[in-house]
This record gives structure tokens, sequence and C-alpha cells, in this order.
């Protein structure tokens, strides 16, 4: 229902108004009156490299938050307005009381993560597992709006999906620890890259993986743009995904 809403917003936003300014001032008024913002209250763009239309633009907001162009764009310059466009209203929706963090959204997002890691669809969410930290996590930044706390969420829907969770928990690692340890850290080059490399070893154990995950992750980031989603996750995912096809494809050819 709130989709449905914000794109019908999104439709009667006029041709008149400047939404990539916008956006931005937005932001910095958040700032302004004291959020919470580590990263500052800079508005980051990233257009994707093409030659032909439709253009794709991303946008990621200081919270971490990312969101798309979603409609069909002729120039890349209208795909930074679409993606403006479908962040600023989620920029605004979210200042809504019900966007907080709330124990009905810890249960989606618990349920998300379960479902996001193939092969532990069945784990519990005890205290000793990675659903059980991720779980714990949530529950202490209750109150948080979603937009705002969507980095750290971010990070741990990685670690999840990634298996390290799961890895922590088998050295014994309390959740108390593991939510301490990356609740300061920023999800950066760093990580992406160490998640990369565990992919190259899953693709070197079974020949093929890599290409069905990339596969797989770029239909899911498509159709979540196309429906004005949040697309931190899908996207970090793809990104990540990609990041070690393209070291694997660099490896193979300085051997051949």
């Amino acid at each position: 229902q709130v989709e449905k809403q914000i794109f019908q917003f999104c439709d009667r936003t006029t041709s008149t108004v400047n939404v990539v300014e916008a956006l931005q001032e937005f932001w910095q008024m958040k700032a302004a009156r004291g959020a919470d913002l580590k990263n500052g209250a800079l508005v980051i763009y990233e257009s994707i490299p093409s030659t032909s239309q439709p253009y794709v633009c991303y946008v990621t907001l200081p919270g971490g938050s990312c969101f798309g162009s979603f409609q069909n764009c002729p120039t890349k310059a209208e795909a930074r307005r679409s993606s403006a466009k479908i962040a600023l209203m989620n920029s605004v929706f979210n200042e809504h009381p019900s966007r907080r963090i709330s124990d009905d959204f810890i249960e989606k997002a618990v349920l998300e993560a379960r479902a996001s890691f193939k092969g532990e669809n069945t784990e519990e969410d005890g205290p000793d597992t990675g659903i059980g930290a991720f779980r714990f996590m949530l529950e202490t930044n209750k109150g948080r709006t979603m937009l705002e706390f969507q980095e750290l969420m971010t990070v741990f829907q990685l670690l999840h999906w990634n298996g390290s969770l799961k890895a922590m928990r088998e050295r014994q690692c309390s959740r108390q620890e593991v939510v301490a340890h990356y609740s300061n850290r920023s999800l950066d080059d760093e990580m992406r890259q160490q998640m990369a490399l565990d992919w190259i070893e899953r693709e070197n154990e079974n020949p093929g993986l890599l290409s069905r995950e990339l596969a797989i992750a770029e239909r899911e980031l498509e159709t979540a743009r196309l429906a004005g989603r949040e697309l931190r996750f899908p996207k970090e995912k793809k990104d990540i995904l990609q990041m070690a096809h393209n070291q694997l494809n660099v490896g193979s050819n300085i051997n051949s």
C-alpha cells in the first residue's frame, strides 16, 4: 500500500520541481535538526554506464538506503531525476511514526533475512544463532527510522547471506560481541572485498555457482528497482558477486 501511495505521489510531481535539489535540501535539513547521520548529509548518485537508453541511476541516502530510477529514462539526467524522485518520496514517508523500527518490522526483517540465506532457511532464531544476533541487533535499535538504520541493517543482512554470522557462531562468538563489533563498522570496500573472496572460494569448490548467483541477483535487483523498492541489500549482493566474478576472470586471463 505504501509503495502504491509513493508511486501516485511521484506521478503527481510536476516537472517544475527540482527533485535533485529538493532531496539534498531535505537531508541537509534533517542534519541541521540533529539527525544522527554519521556519514554526513551528502546524497550520492551512481549512473550505470550505458551507450543507449533506457538509462539507470541509483541514489544512496545518508542513512544508507538506496533507490533507483523506476521509469524508462531516455537520458542520464532523467534517470537521475527519477531516482531522486522515488528517494525523496520515501524520505518524506519515512518521517511518519509508522516507519520507525517496531516489533512488527523486526519480525518481517528476520523472516526476510532467513529466506535470503540459501541452505539455512530452517535456522532457528535462538540466542546462539546468526538469526538470533540479527534479531538482537534490531531490538537494540528500536525507535530509529528505517531509512536512518538501513546501512547497519544491510551489513547484517549481508553477513547472514554470506554465511559470516554462522561462522562467528561456530567460533563461539556471542551475539552481543557480534553486534558490538559490526555496529561500528561501515559497509566499505574492505568488507565487500572479503565477501567477494568468500564467493571466489565457493566458485572454486563448485564451478558455475558464481554465474548462477550473479544472474539471480541481477534479476532480483532489476525487479525491485522497477517496483520502486529500497535497493541497498539486493544492490550490494549484486555488486559483491560482480566483484568476485570480475576478479576471477582477471585471474583466469593472467594464468592463460
